[in-house]
C-alpha cells in the first residue's frame, strides 16, 4: 500500500532540507579585530617614497578554505581616515584634486569569487569602487596563521595578509595637472594586515 505524503508536509520537508543544507555550506563568518589591523600604501614623490594609512576602516568576512565558494568579503575605508604625517598633505588628497572627499566619502571592495594559488595562498576577485569608477580586480592574500586564541577561551583568531598594487589614474585619483606621474608615481602599493576572531 503507497502511503501518499500531503502536499503542504511535502512543501515544508523540502524547505527544511533546503534551509539546512543551505546553513550547513556556509563559510564560517569572522569578526574583524580593528585594533589590529592596519591598511597601509605607499606611493613615489618625485625620488622618495611617501608612506600613509587609513585609520577608519571595516569589513565583513565570510571565509572557509574549504568552501572557497560560500566565503565572501566586504571592506570599506572612509576617505577621511587618510594619514600620512602631513595635515597639509592629507588635506589635498582628501580635495577634488585627488580623492575628493567630500563628493566620494568612501571607497569600497566587494568580493566575487576565491581561488586557491597555494599552500594558504588564495587570489579573491571583485569589485573595486573608488570615487565614480568600479574596477573587477584581483587581489592575493595568504593566511599567516590560525589559532585558539590564548586569551580569550572559545575563540579562533586567523590572520590575513593582503598586498596589491592600484593605478591611481585608473580609478581618477589625480585631477588635472595631477593626473601627470612626473611628482606623484601612478602606481600604489596597497598593504591590509587583519587579525580575525570568530567564536
Amino acid at each position: 500500500m503507497k502511503t501518499k505524503i500531503k502536499l503542504p508536509f511535502a512543501l515544508l520537508l523540502i524547505f527544511s532540507l533546503v534551509f539546512y543544507n543551505g546553513i550547513a555550506q556556509n563559510a564560517d563568518k569572522w569578526k574583524l579585530d580593528k585594533d589590529h589591523t592596519s591598511v597601509n600604501f605607499e606611493v613615489k614623490h618625485l625620488f622618495n617614497t611617501v608612506n600613509g594609512n587609513f585609520t577608519n576602516f571595516d569589513g565583513t568576512f565570510y571565509f572557509d578554505p574549504n568552501k572557497l565558494e560560500e566565503s565572501k568579503f566586504t571592506f570599506t575605508i572612509p576617505i577621511s581616515s587618510i594619514e600620512t604625517n602631513s595635515e597639509k598633505r592629507n588635506n589635498h588628497l582628501k580635495s577634488p584634486d585627488f580623492f575628493n572627499a567630500e563628493k566620494y566619502p568612501e571607497m569600497k571592495f566587494v568580493s566575487t569569487g576565491f581561488e586557491k594559488v597555494s599552500e594558504d595562498k588564495y587570489l579573491v576577485k571583485g569589485k573595486l569602487k573608488i570615487k565614480d569608477v568600479t574596477k573587477n580586480v584581483s587581489i592575493p592574500f595568504e593566511i599567516t596563521g590560525k589559532m585558539d586564541h590564548p586569551m580569550m577561551k572559545g575563540t579562533t583568531v586567523m590572520g590575513l595578509a593582503f598586498e596589491t598594487e592600484i593605478n591611481r589614474n585608473d580609478f581618477k585619483v589625480g585631477a588635472g595637472d595631477w593626473t601627470s606621474t612626473k611628482i606623484v608615481g601612478e602606481n600604489v602599493k596597497v598593504a591590509i594586515n587583519t587579525e580575525l576572531t570568530k567564536g
